[in-house]
């Protein structure tokens, strides 16, 4: 028994009798709602539509045993595929062999750096990237999702190298759109549109209650896509010159296919797929902790890592297809009322049934209704809302996320990230450049100091407590020194400057030979420094250099103990 507890998950060894039901269920019905999102997205990747089935099955078993979350859905979704279309349709044909072979390849690499991330319990990164340039470049890459689609939606056929090129191209074959396309896909677009942002508030206005309204939006993606296929068959519009379909699905399952990228693979796709696999970790990792936030449960950030990892290898050998954990995916497996990994698991096992015998069935699905699904997700995915409280909080985070989102859309995802992590990494050295310096007092009949400006404190005629709120490194310097000449000009009478320390974690090499000749230049002046609060870190490497040797004054345990000893008259 002990021997099956290390083996097994810890969902699967303490699994609850009531949770069976419910998952069996949502195993089924999702199953059944997520078919055409992965047909879908395997066709945003540029790969065979059958791709986004069968990484619906082994992979989504693998991250079931060696995941934390317990609802969160992995398999094909939009981010991932629009990567990977990205990355590779400028370096082979979609739908190609040798395109089929990067697209594995690319699994193959995010999937090992996910699973050494992991190994090496580095799930800490996934903090590292700024929740607005996170959000820019979702955005970013979900315009360039709707740019791409559109050319299906409406039945032409266009290329170009970049977002600005398609729609260049685009605006030229307008007026070549397939009227019959124009039929099935716009009116399909608009109702998927309704359902999404209207249809909810219609559905509990009427008394339903919130959660089947939503599960009735869920499925709604579904009835259109069977309608439309209907209105397709009867009046045989996929003829040649007609509405486009997937066309024939290969039928039964493939074999796993094992391989090794050449040196000239390797070369090309480790950058990009490094970039997949930290775009893929916060993601992964960031829906994985909404989730469990929501069920009042815990994830392992390093399990969730290495469960990702494991996923993208698995799919690199059987589908071919990046695959990740995706927001609407996860909506639509809690939303079947899915409690464990079971639910997923289940699914894969229906999901083999459904390539098995039922491939078939998707040949005359309406290319356009598909991408008519991707655009409304790709609609949602654009924050604005991210945007607007960025911007009303803060201009610079606002500028990083509008950086990447821009940057995404002219320069490709990798110029979007890399600008947005400079723009965040520039805004972040501005602030530290110019770090908030207060004068402060003791608030009267207490031992707090607090800013002068803002508070009604006591001060001393002869003392200046200057308050740093901000580590001192090369780059502030200049700013505290010119604060500190300027309170010195305001107050000629001042013999003794007490330096606050309480908000300074770090004090670089450059920040100690400033210390060293500013306490010395203020001697020059009959002015004594003090610093006062400093943290055992910062003391600890202070007490090696020249400056505490040379310090003029005292150093204080606290900005009150400096305030009584000064405040003494000299004997």
């Amino acid at each position: 028994m002990n021997l099956l507890r290390k083996i097994l998950p810890a969902w699967l060894t303490d699994y609850r009798h009531k949770n069976l039901a419910p998952d069996l269920t949502a195993g089924v019905i999702f199953t059944v709602l997520i078919i055409p999102q992965s047909l879908a997205y395997a066709l945003l990747a540029g790969l065979p539509p059958q791709a986004g089935l069968y990484i619906s099955i082994f992979p989504v078993m693998v991250y079931a045993i060696w995941g934390s979350s317990m609802v969160q859905a992995v398999g094909p979704v939009a981010i991932t595929a629009i990567m990977t279309f990205t990355i590779l349709s400028p370096i082979a044909l979609p739908g190609s062999p040798e395109y089929i072979a990067l697209a594995a390849s690319l699994s193959l690499f995010s999937g090992a750096l996910l699973v050494i991330f992991g190994l090496l319990r580095l799930g800490f990164l996934s903090q590292l990237l700024s929740r607005p340039v996170i959000s820019g470049f979702i955005s970013g890459s979900s315009v360039l999702i709707i740019i791409s689609q559109l050319k299906s939606l409406l039945g032409v056929s266009y290329e170009g190298d970049d977002a600005l090129g398609l729609l260049s191209a685009l605006l030229h074959q307008l007026p070549n759109s397939n009227s019959d396309t124009l039929l099935i896909g716009l009116p399909a677009l608009a109702i998927l549109i309704f359902a999404r942002y209207g249809l909810v508030s219609i559905l509990t206005h009427l008394g339903i209650f919130p959660s089947r309204a939503a599960f009735i939006v869920r499925l709604t993606p579904l009835l259109v896509l069977l309608i439309a296929t209907a209105v397709v068959v009867h009046f045989n519009l996929d003829r040649p010159g007609g509405v486009t379909v997937v066309g024939k699905v290969a039928e039964g399952l493939p074999g796993f296919s094992f391989f090794l990228p050449n040196y000239h693979s390797i070369k090309m796709l480790l950058v990009p797929a490094l970039l997949m696999a930290i775009i893929g970790m916060v993601q992964g990792i960031s829906m994985a902790q909404a989730l469990a936030i929501k069920r009042q449960e815990r994830i392992d950030a390093n399990a969730e890592l290495v469960g990702l990892g494991a996923s993208n290898l698995v799919a690199a050998f059987y589908g071919g297809m990046p695959v990740g954990g995706g927001v609407s995916r996860s909506a639509v497996n809690v939303a079947s009322g899915a409690q464990t990994p079971l639910a997923s698991i289940v699914s894969a096992i229906a999901m083999i049934g459904v390539v098995a015998g039922g491939a078939h069935w998707f040949a005359r699905l309406p290319l356009a209704v598909l991408a008519a699904n991707i655009v409304v997700a790709a609609i949602s995915m654009v924050d604005i809302k991210a945007f607007r409280l960025a911007w009303a909080y803060d201009h610079a985070d606002a500028l990083s996320l509008l950086g990447a989102a821009i940057g995404v859309v002219v320069f490709g995802l990798e110029g979007g990230i890399i600008l947005g992590i400079s723009l965040s990494l520039a805004a972040f050295l501005f602030r530290a450049s110019i770090p908030h310096v207060a004068v402060v007092g003791r608030i009267l009949g207490t031992e707090h100091f607090r800013n002068v400006e803002r508070h009604e404190t006591e001060t001393l005629p002869e003392v200046l407590l200057l308050r740093v709120d901000e580590s001192l490194f090369f780059g502030n310097l200049n700013a505290i020194e010119t604060r500190l000449t300027l309170e010195l000009e305001k107050a000629p009478d001042i013999h003794e400057v007490v330096l606050i320390m309480s908000a300074v974690n770090m004090v670089d090499t450059t920040a100690m030979e400033v210390l060293f000749e500013l306490n010395r230049d203020l001697a020059l002046r009959n002015i004594r420094l003090h610093f006062a609060e400093i943290k055992g870190p910062v003391h600890d490497r202070l007490i090696h250099s020249p400056i505490w040797k040379s310090l003029s004054g005292q150093v204080f345990i606290s900005a009150n103990a400096a305030f009584e000893a000064l405040s003494t008259p000299k004997s």
